[in-house]
């Protein structure tokens, strides 16, 4: 019986040293698993230095966020619409919706960011006052722009469009024009480069910003913050219709509002650009 006790004795040892010695099974790491990749494109600047600012949040939540810069209006929402990136962030409000009739798209605001106020920026002449007879004036030669370009220069008295044409304002609009201002429609992004070439130029912020253009100091008038562009014109974080309730899209609108994106808007553009949050 005693044999029998230390035979038992010695088997238990045994298995118990080999279970010991035997591989576990691997846990799951968090820490391993792959992040979410949303790539966005955005205009360099504001949107893309904002996005920069966004990318360490989105981290913390696991979502890689992807940044491909466009320089242009058209290529950031037809890459949109055929899938290769996610989200973009350049645009307001009725340049989409003008885009999607124009172009049979489906794409859709998920938050509005921030504002930018459009500025009149001098070129060959210094001063409104100083604006002579038959002076060229540029403006944006897109639909929506054009009109917000038209609405500044009226509020600065250069010129007078139809009654409540509004933000649908072009140039046959204008109904009184004093002093025969050649008002010039040029691409938006070319405004800064051709400022030698006119006498002033009514510039889109971001591309004013991406001139070294300071709305403070170099504009010779802005938008009002009151003013029919500022409550219309809001930068949109837009989607393909459809995918407005994908969790990594919903976070980044939420990090887009984040005090850390307003604090940095507040503090780096100086009046150029305007939280709407």
């Amino acid at each position: 019986m005693k044999k029998f006790l230390a035979v038992s004795l010695i088997l238990l040892l045994a298995l118990s040293v080999f279970a010991g010695c035997a591989p576990k099974a691997e846990e799951p790491d968090a820490a391993t698993t792959e992040p979410v990749v949303i790539k966005v494109g955005a205009s360099p600047a504001p949107h893309a230095e904002i996005l920069a600012i966004v990318k360490p949040l989105l981290a913390e939540e696991g979502i890689d966020l992807q940044i491909t810069e466009f320089t242009d209006y058209v290529l950031p929402n037809m890459a949109l619409d055929s899938g290769d990136i996610d989200a973009n962030y350049f645009q307001h409000q009725p340049y989409l919706d003008d885009f999607n009739k124009e172009k049979g798209t489906a794409l859709v605001s998920i938050a509005a960011i921030h504002y930018e106020p459009f500025g009149i920026y001098p070129g060959k002449t210094k001063t409104l006052d100083a604006l002579a007879d038959g002076a060229k004036i540029a403006v944006p030669n897109d639909t929506t722009n054009e009109a917000r370009a038209l609405l500044l220069l009226e509020a600065e008295g250069l010129i007078k469009l139809k009654e409540g044409v509004g933000l649908n304002a072009t140039k046959i609009d204008i109904v009184e024009n004093p002093k025969n201002f050649d008002i010039v429609e040029l691409e938006a992004a070319q405004l800064p480069r051709l400022l030698s070439d006119v006498d002033v130029a009514v510039i889109n912020g971001n591309f004013a910003i991406d001139a070294g253009l300071k709305v403070g100091e170099d504009a010779l008038a802005t938008e009002s913050a009151e003013s029919e562009a500022a409550l219309t014109y809001a930068n949109v974080l837009v989607v393909k219709e459809g995918n407005e309730s994908k969790p990594e899209l919903v976070a980044l609108a939420n990090a887009l509002k984040s005090p850390e994106v307003k604090k940095f808007i507040d503090e780096t553009y100086e009046g150029a650009v305007v939280a709407m949050f």
